[in-house]
């Protein structure tokens, strides 16, 4: 791809301060440039695929050994990503992992997909960030590009990581550039890999911006330049917020309709028939993922910096958080009125503990809270999983690591009080489920086509 600059790059060219940039800019046209990946994780790890796959060569680098190894093995431990395909990059060295970031001194582009949370108190987590720029700091050399991923509130990468990175004597913007982009991922969605999703890219400068832009042209199927690294990191956050709040928006209409006796889900599929002027979203017991439970928080925290208030994306987030209590109370209410049975003491298989179907991924899942809930009112709690034999060490819930998934038939499902589906996984058989338990308690509609012929579902 060929990068055309406007008139204020050209200038720049001109007064001959941008010699890294144009061989930089070279090596990236040409493929010859090799890329450097920080964090290979749920956007990581695509991201090496994508690239490689597009002709460079890549390192990877992660602070956990135990990924490393298995990668350099060429074995993958995300299950929608093949482990014949991280061997083939392997095997035809096009992919190197590897836990000393020394290494990527040798790399032209480096990309960094490191994990943004939350803290105790709902406020950005930037340690990450910040430990990660720390340590390539001193590895950083002239005619680099360093592109930041990870989801964050807009002045991360100018306020926060340029001053780290320039700690070096080099300068952003004549010896090496900085540049955001975005990571779009949905894991488990085999209908948009990463080279077919657009990546907006915002630059520390123009020549960040061509350098970026001429990287990714390459690797996904468009870009989308935007005028300011604070503009692309806004972009995120808006994407998020938006499935937010109207999945806020949902979950509030599920609740008032259950008090009618009306299915939410019916609604929604009817209106859905409008051409225009309708996006469907559907409620569920809590958002999970590392994005949609905690980007909103990131600009509500920015935005008290400038003293303005965020009340609809705050209430969003209140609704949202507030449902796996709204489900237990669901589940209380359904075991004393179907069963005359109390929730202290009955027997609970939770279906599902991964954030979203067909995912092995747990992070921030309500699931998890809802399992918690439970026990604390006395319910003896098994959870069942396909994807997630065993629950791992979590920061927000450490009591449950180790627990493990039980195996599901006939027999078992009848010895429980009561079914709650958090997670509607295509590899279980809700027809053995509806035809077994006693009682489900169905937060997704898993079980929507035996609805009318069972009255043992109770959608919540």
């Amino acid at each position: 791809m060929s990068i055309t600059l406007d008139h204020a790059a050209d200038a720049d060219i001109r007064r001959n301060k941008i010699a890294p940039f144009d061989r930089l800019l070279r090596r990236i046209e040409t493929r010859q440039a090799r890329i450097g990946i920080i964090g290979l994780g749920y956007v990581g790890l695509p991201l090496v695929g994508a690239i490689a796959s597009a002709g460079y060569r890549v390192i990877g680098c992660d602070v956990d050994a135990f990924k490393v190894s298995e990668l350099q093995a060429g074995r993958s431990y995300i299950r929608h990503i093949a482990s014949e395909h991280i061997a083939d990059l392997v095997k035809e060295k096009l992919f190197t992992a590897t836990c000393d970031m020394a290494l990527l001194r040798e790399a032209d582009a480096i990309l960094i997909c490191v994990p943004t949370p939350l803290t105790a108190h709902r406020e950005p987590d930037l340690s990450f960030v910040v430990s990660t720029t720390e340590e390539l700091a001193p590895h950083v050399r002239e005619g680099q590009l360093i592109v930041l991923e990870s989801t964050t509130y807009p002045g991360t990468t100018r306020e926060v990581m340029r001053p780290i990175l320039e700690q070096s004597g080099l300068h952003s913007g004549e010896d090496f550039f900085l540049a955001y982009s975005p990571e779009r991922e949905d894991p488990g969605n085999a209908r948009f890999s990463t080279a077919q999703i657009p990546k907006v890219i915002g630059g520390d400068g123009r020549l960040a911006l061509a350098l970026a832009q001429a990287l990714y042209a390459n690797i996904v199927s468009g870009t989308v330049p935007v005028s300011t690294v604070e503009t692309a990191e806004a972009v995120k956050l808006t994407e998020n917020i938006f499935r937010a709040v109207n999945i806020a928006l949902v979950n509030e209409l599920k609740v008032v309709y259950e008090a009618m006796g009306i299915d939410v889900w019916e609604v929604i599929d009817a209106a859905k028939t409008k051409p225009f002027g309708f996006m469907p979203f559907y409620p569920g017991p809590g958002l999970g993922g590392h994005c949609l439970p905690i980007d909103p928080f990131y600009l509500t925290w920015k935005a008290r910096e400038h003293g303005i208030p965020t009340r609809f994306i705050e209430l969003a987030g209140e609704i949202n958080t507030g449902m796996p209590q709204h489900i237990v109370e669901r589940v209380a209410f359904t075991l004393d009125t179907r069963r005359a049975r109390a929730l202290n003491g009955a027997k609970v298989l939770v279906l599902g503990v991964a954030y979203k179907s067909d995912v092995e991924d747990i992070r921030e899942s309500p699931a998890l809270r809802i399992i918690q809930l439970l026990e604390g009112r006395g319910a003896v709690v098994d959870y069942h999983d396909p994807y997630v034999p065993e629950i791992p060490r979590t920061r927000e819930h450490p009591e449950l690591a180790g627990r493990r998934s039980v195996v599901i038939d006939h027999a078992r499902l009848a010895a429980y009080d009561a079914v709650l589906i958090c997670t509607d996984h295509r590899a279980v058989d809700y027809g053995m489920v509806v035809s077994s338990a006693a009682l489900i308690v169905d937060t997704r509609n898993a079980c929507g086509r035996w609805t009318d012929d069972s009255n043992a579902v109770v959608k919540a």
